[in-house]
């Protein structure tokens, strides 16, 4: 005879301890969490609560990790590589968050997307997995920036914005904590060329053969002058073209990779380390086949091209070809990205690749 099932008492349930409580639901799966925010208030202000953040078993870990192309066409769904299972998958914006057309995605960092949306002169900053958004206002007009990055730290995110094109040069600096924008000038740095940036202890920007560094917690400059300084370092020679990139863990290594050849045009493509001398060592070569290949898409407009970090493999792009060349740091092997099976060959410019990492407790 099969026992009969005893329900338990709510009220036993009502005088369980909170510690005990935080404990009990800190061991469930992210999706069973979610699930639980819409069941009451009291579970949906728990889970963000410092006492349960600091016993929660849940991170970015226990989602897959992504990289996610963005491109003028597909403002609504968003074909994402699945690089923990080696798959494709779409990701439709949630309705609550559905963008005009006219919005941009222009960074990501540990699980938050920065969107521009440039008819009300500001951006969204948001993350999907917990359904959470934020609009900042930009202060000030016009709304005409050559780069922004969105830049995650342990209480919140900072926006960095930079304006090459007036003089002086100046950037802005949006911090989560207090919701506040401050202005940095740029005096004694003609930063006119630029490209992608990479943070390490802040942000990289690199002119064609020289490298300046904005510091983001006091919102200082420094160029590599000082001869005690780590970023004093000797560039490679006869580099036509180059990108950092920073690994984004604990070991903060940096890395450069750039076109090597004369007269502005690459015939190879390298990748160096910085040493801890403050000297590039060299690590891996891209070979032949593959370097003609990008080189080719890219039509030697060297501009077009960016770097980014995920989960280690440094992935090079080009904004006119929808494939990433990456190298993985542990194997030492560098491969293509599998195409899109979705995607158009149609469309010729405007791709735009990040690292997405999904994240629960990336607060907005």
């Amino acid at each position: 005879m099969v026992p009969k099932r005893r329900e338990m008492d709510p009220a036993i349930w009502s005088r369980l301890p909170e510690d005990l409580l935080d404990h009990v639901l800190s061991f469930l799966p992210p999706k069973m969490l979610l699930k639980l925010r819409s069941t009451c208030k009291h579970f949906n202000s728990l889970l963000f609560s410092p006492s349960f953040l600091s016993k929660t078993k849940c991170s970015s870990s226990a989602f897959s990790c992504f990289i996610l192309l963005s491109h003028p066409q597909c403002y609504d769904q968003y074909p994402l590589y699945d690089s923990t299972h080696g798959t494709w998958r779409r990701l439709s914006l949630p309705y609550s968050l559905l963008l005009p057309s006219a919005a941009t995605l222009l960074s990501s960092s540990k699980g938050l997307l920065c969107f521009s949306l440039p008819s009300s002169s500001s951006f969204l900053v948001c993350n999907l997995v917990t359904l959470s958004s934020r609009t900042i206002d930009f202060p000030t007009y016009p709304f005409d920036f050559e780069l922004l990055t969105l830049v995650s730290t342990p209480s919140g995110y900072k926006i960095f914005m930079l304006f090459a094109k007036s003089f002086p040069n100046y950037a802005f600096v949006y911090d989560s904590t207090d919701q506040s924008w401050s202005k940095f000038d740029i005096d004694g740095f003609p930063l006119t060329i630029l490209s992608q940036s990479s943070h390490q202890e802040g942000v990289f920007y690199k002119e064609p053969f020289s490298i300046v560094r904005f510091d983001l917690e006091n919102g200082i400059w420094e160029t590599p002058n000082d001869a005690n300084d780590h970023m004093t370092m000797m560039l490679p020679h006869e580099l036509t073209f180059f990108r950092l990139v920073n690994d984004g863990e604990e070991s903060n290594r940096l890395y450069l990779i750039g076109g090597v050849g004369r007269n502005g045009i690459s015939t190879t493509m390298k990748l160096w380390e910085l040493g801890c001398g403050g000297n590039w060592i060299e690590v891996e070569r891209v070979p032949e086949m593959m370097c003609r290949k990008f080189m080719s898409v890219c039509y030697h407009n060297y501009d077009h091209v960016y770097c980014f970090w995920h989960q280690g493999m440094i992935c090079v792009c080009c904004y006119t070809w929808p494939e990433i060349l990456y190298y993985n740091v542990a194997r030492r092997t560098w491969h293509w990205l599998p195409s899109c099976p979705s995607l158009p060959h149609k469309w010729s410019c405007g791709f735009r690749w990040f690292s997405f990492l999904p994240h629960l407790y990336a607060l907005v």
